[in-house]
């Protein structure tokens, strides 16, 4: 039967996906819209079981703040060409915007929540896969809760970060501390909450470094272990946030905070970045 160019559009406009894919969909479906909506999904989720073993590594990352919380959410593909693409940007802000209605906990939660179309998020990721033609997935989605919170993504919208403090702070030094964060790669905000197994791996490595250098052959482990807490404060003064140098600058985070407000700190973070 013949397709009319209207008719294509309107389906394009219902779906996303593309006029050639919408012309086959409605040709199978013979006209029936609804029939053409499935074929469309049933190609999607067809995508995803042949590129699983895939790996999905450009993509874009999104941020919001409402109130006093923060979301993050990276919606990942294969290709930056993908990436680049305004439809695929608009899609990532779409499942935030469902993420924030529905105040999704965690990623799994996120999953099953219904759009206005009655589709889960998932059912979205997946038709996105058909659309594209690459794996697409949710990578990473995150919220926290603050008195005040900020979010900060690159301007290659590959990574982002969002931070919560225990008040409101200036928004320019606000900024700043997430700038950093961004960029430096924190694995925690304080010694406190940097995570036991990084921190005893850490540690271990340290001592055998230490065991292994001819220079220490005869120093009891006592000694060793006090040598070993020297360079663990070194490992915390690069790796959390209030305690990494401002870049550029021979002063801490915490401190640079201090100056703004004695009484600011941070106390949530949530940080990621694609890797390739």
């Amino acid at each position: 039967m013949e397709i009319k160019a209207a008719d294509v559009m309107k389906l394009r406009k219902m779906t996303g996906a593309g006029m050639m894919d919408c012309k086959k969909a409605l040709q199978e479906a013979e006209g029936d819209f609804e029939r053409a909506k499935d074929i469309i999904r049933e190609k999607g989720k067809l995508v995803v079981a042949k590129r699983s073993d895939r790996t999905a590594t450009e993509g874009i990352v999104v941020t919001k703040i409402v109130g006093q919380k923060a979301y993050i959410l990276c919606l990942a593909c294969e290709t930056d060409f993908v990436a680049q693409n305004v439809e695929f940007g608009a899609s990532a802000e779409a499942m935030l915007e469902i993420a924030v209605a529905a105040d999704a906990a965690d990623r799994d939660a996120l999953m099953g929540v219904k759009n206005a179309e009655g589709r889960t998020v998932e059912e979205m990721v997946t038709e996105k896969s058909g659309q594209t033609g690459e794996k697409v997935e949710i990578a990473y989605y995150a919220r926290i809760e603050a008195p005040y919170c900020i979010a900060y993504v690159h301007f290659n919208k590959k990574l982002g970060s969002i931070l919560g403090f225990n008040k409101p702070v200036d928004e320019e030094v606000a900024r700043k501390v997430a700038m950093q964060a961004t960029a430096m790669a924190p694995l925690s905000i304080d010694e406190n909450d940097c995570p036991a197994e990084v921190v005893e791996k850490e540690k271990a490595i340290q001592m055998e470094m230490m065991k292994q250098d001819p220079k220490n052959a005869n120093k009891p482990d006592a000694i060793l272990e006090k040598i070993a807490e020297g360079k663990m404060r070194k490992f915390f003064e690069e790796n959390t946030l209030l305690n990494q140098a401002v870049v550029g600058e021979k002063y801490s985070i915490r401190e640079f905070l201090q100056q703004a407000d004695k009484e600011a700190t941070v106390i949530a973070y949530k940080r990621f970045a694609l890797e390739a």
